[in-house]
């Protein structure tokens, strides 16, 4: 019988960092945000609270990494980079759209970034506004990308109206499970009349 390979303390350490930070998706979902103490997380870890501040420092730090790691905007604009960097002539209209349909199915199926997102518009923490201006520095960076093909046009105000909507449509859909403007998004037929709204909305712009 083969012997099992001891994976070292280095892999001990980095099992352990991605169950804290697994750990605190876990009680965003069953407590939300108020629940992320030390104690909430590690339990839900299933391992001591000293290990939160040997790796992460503090709480904040090991939400903070949390965050990151699932925040859409930090994904979707690395996907921005790398369809720009395969097809150099891709249209600031189609990285637009593409950017807003994916926010749309990202955040509708992710319970935990919902949690996250009534957290920043509810009460002002050092964790979502660092996060929040992370999101503006990448945000800044596409908005370069696609500035020539929408001259005269400020897609900014545009693209913030846009995202505004998302959110509070996804929110208002989970929270009351009620139709807004005579449109169900928990239903296929709803969610794919936003989905060619946005579309309509971008290539009109």
């Amino acid at each position: 019988m083969a012997r099992k390979e001891y994976k070292g303390e280095i892999n001990d350490k980095e099992r352990s960092k991605q169950k804290l930070i697994n750990a605190v998706g876990e009680v965003l979902k069953t407590k939300g945000y108020i629940g992320l103490s030390a104690t909430n997380i590690a339990e839900a870890a299933g391992l001591s609270r000293r290990l939160i501040t040997i790796y992460f420092d503090s709480v904040d730090d090991l939400v903070e990494t949390y965050v990151r790691n699932k925040d859409y905007w930090t994904t979707a604009f690395r996907k921005v980079e790398e369809m720009t960097n395969e097809n150099k002539g891709v249209g600031g209209k189609k990285m637009i759209d593409y950017i807003l349909q994916n926010q749309l199915d990202y955040f509708y199926n992710n319970p935990e970034m919902q949690k996250l997102i009534l957290w920043e518009i509810s009460e002002k923490t050092k964790v979502m506004y660092d996060v929040s201006e992370e999101r503006e520095r990448l945000g800044s960076q596409v908005f370069n990308l696609v500035d020539k093909e929408f001259e005269g046009i400020d897609i900014r105000a545009i693209s913030a109206i846009l995202v505004a909507g998302i959110y509070y449509m996804v929110l208002h859909a989970k929270s009351t499970d009620t139709l807004f403007c005579e449109i169900d998004i928990n239903q296929p037929e709803g969610m794919k009349r936003i989905k060619n709204a946005i579309s309509l909305i971008v290539e009109n712009t």
